[in-house]
């Protein structure tokens, strides 16, 4: 069935430079499904570190042992083989981070090396996140601690001690993380097919591009989830099957075809309860899905080696996320001499807001910039309210920080804004395990640190433009191009290529698709570049979407899609089979 008249009428020209929203950045949404995993295992990390120096009557110590609990934010959507590796090198560079500041603050007070090395290390952190895709929290956690341990009194013989206490908390956040596997070992994937399925379902009830795309990423991501989860057990072959009928009904929207049951397959594959059996879907192999052969080809040194020459690529010389490095370093750079010029005695939380604004391009810098400035200003006034509170006692400040800890974590899903009004006061709350401050100067201080960070973080956003945003969509289209000929090669010759081979291909060419869309909702957003080449794109999504539909249904030939004289794929009838 085809997608809405809609999908074919022309989209307008990409503007030289887009207007800022106001409203809709801080409109609340749906909280995540899984809001309550990073939120207790921060708790859980952050508790025993804590109520340990309690006990020995050295809270001073706790912006080591944080650093190291913090680590628990990450890795949560992972399967517990891949997030065991992952939060273990979040562990090391998060220690690496540290080690760094405090070497740089035992041997200078010169404010500007310090202001330069945070800049430097936030830019640093910020490309490295973003190059392995670690998702959030990604690096502005990294980039609080170092900054903050730039600016904090220390000797070079103290910092061996201190960098063991964050990786002694940091080895209580891995096992508080990784845990759970021993009790329910496939919880991760059976969250990514649920919503897999859910997407499928929405995509069936309501056809449309924007559905479409919804249900692609959600397969894709699912399809990946099982891929690096380890090895096969009965229950994730189940969820293989599951995909699969997921797969299919977002490809192919067919109006015979039930929402409802998905649904329902989607709330059993989340509850606790035994795994939905669905049967084959109709004209696929019923038990492997090429996803075996997938995991062997990675498994391999060679799959390894590919993988880390795909990840240096994306740091190279013509990587579009070094633009955003730059701005990471200019403007935290910027944003920490000017609070410095201006007298502030801990420009590390400039550097630090200047950091935590920028994403994928610059409209949603702008709509970060708004959120942070927001829920920095409410959060002072939290922190004024509470604090009375916290200097009752020792155990009140712990128990105040961790209220606040599991509060972000609660509130950031429905808006990072709402969740700044959390952050903000377990920031500067920190700051009293090392001694009482006058409430005016850290109020005055982190509201001037707000402002000053904000603009001159969102000035270099302006500033230092992107333009290889447009390139990446180029070498998308090329690459969605080159996936759907595969696929359709693939299932041409599908008596020699088999059921695993033509699988393949089409997760290969559903990738492909999810990063074409994502790499144009960037260039989409990024100002003072040439315009987005918009009929390429809608004919490239509707062809490859064609391509999935009829290779998931095994009905007659893929259709292919007509090149105009320019090379660009022509638009696919409506009543064609996406």
């Amino acid at each position: 069935m085809s997608d809405t008249p809609s999908d074919a009428s022309p989209r307008p020209r990409q503007p030289f430079a887009r207007g800022l929203p106001l409203a809709a950045p801080l409109r609340l949404n749906r909280p995540s499904d899984t809001w309550f995993k990073p939120a207790l295992s921060v708790v859980a990390a952050s508790a025993v570190p804590h109520l340990t120096l309690l006990a020995l009557g050295r809270l001073d110590l706790v912006m080591y042992t944080m650093a190291g609990s913090l680590c628990a934010l990450y890795g949560h959507g992972l399967p517990y083989a891949r997030r065991a590796r992952t939060l273990a090198g979040v562990v090391l560079s998060m220690t690496a981070g540290l080690a760094a500041a405090l070497v740089t603050a035992s041997l200078t007070h010169s404010t500007a090396v310090l202001v330069a090395v945070g800049a430097l290390l936030a830019a640093t952190q910020k490309a490295a996140c973003d190059a392995v895709r670690i998702g959030p929290p990604g690096h502005v956690i990294l980039t609080f601690v170092s900054s903050a341990a730039l600016f904090a009194p220390q000797r070079l013989g103290q910092v061996p001690a201190h960098l063991a206490l964050t990786l002694g908390a940091g080895a209580v956040a891995w096992l508080v993380c990784v845990g759970p596997a021993l009790i329910r070992r496939e919880g991760p994937e059976r969250r990514a097919v649920a919503r897999a399925l859910e997407a499928a379902a929405d995509r069936v009830a309501e056809p449309g591009p924007r559905t479409r795309h919804t249900a692609a990423a959600a397969v894709h991501a699912a399809w990946q989830c099982l891929l690096a989860s380890g090895r096969p057990t009965p229950v994730r072959r189940s969820l293989e099957r599951l995909v699969v009928h997921a797969e299919a009904a977002g490809a192919s929207a067919h109006p015979d075809q039930d929402p409802d049951r998905l649904r329902a397959w989607a709330a059993l594959t989340r509850a606790r309860g035994p795994v939905p059996e669905p049967p084959p879907a109709p004209g696929t192999a019923a038990e492997l899905y090429g996803i075996d052969a997938e995991r062997a080809a990675l498994r391999v040194s060679g799959g390894r080696r590919a993988a880390r020459r795909t990840l240096l690529r994306s740091l190279g010389p013509g990587s579009h996320l070094l633009p955003v490095a730059a701005r990471t370093l200019i403007g935290c750079a910027l944003a920490g001499y000017l609070c410095a010029a201006l007298g502030v005695g801990r420009p590390y939380w400039a550097i630090v807001t200047a950091a935590s604004l920028y994403q994928a391009n610059t409209t949603l810098t702008w709509n970060r910039t708004l959120q942070r400035t927001l829920g920095n200003l409410l959060g002072v006034l939290v922190f004024a309210a509470v604090l009375p509170l916290s200097r009752t006692g020792p155990l009140a400040l712990v128990l105040c920080c961790l209220f606040f800890s599991f509060a972000a974590e609660a509130l950031i899903t429905r808006n990072y804004w709402l969740g700044s009004v959390a952050v903000t006061p377990m920031a500067l709350l920190v700051l009293e395990f090392g001694g009482t401050h006058p409430a005016g100067e850290l109020v005055g201080d982190r509201v001037l640190d707000t402002v000053l960070g904000a603009l001159a973080g969102f000035l270099a956003a302006v500033l230092i433009t992107n333009r290889r945003a447009a390139g990446r969509v180029e070498r998308a289209l090329e690459a969605a191009a080159q996936a759907r000929a595969a696929a359709e090669r693939a299932y041409a010759d599908r008596a020699h290529t088999g059921p695993d081979g033509l699988d393949r291909a089409r997760r290969a060419l559903t990738a492909r698709l999810v990063e074409l869309r994502e790499a144009a909702d960037i260039a989409a957003g990024e100002w003072w570049q040439r315009a987005l080449p918009e009929q390429r794109l809608l004919a490239a999504e509707r062809a490859g979407h064609r391509t999935l539909a009829a290779t998931a249904q095994r009905q007659g030939p893929p259709v292919r899609a007509p090149e105009t004289r320019s090379g660009a794929v022509a638009p696919a009838p409506a009543n064609g089979a996406a």
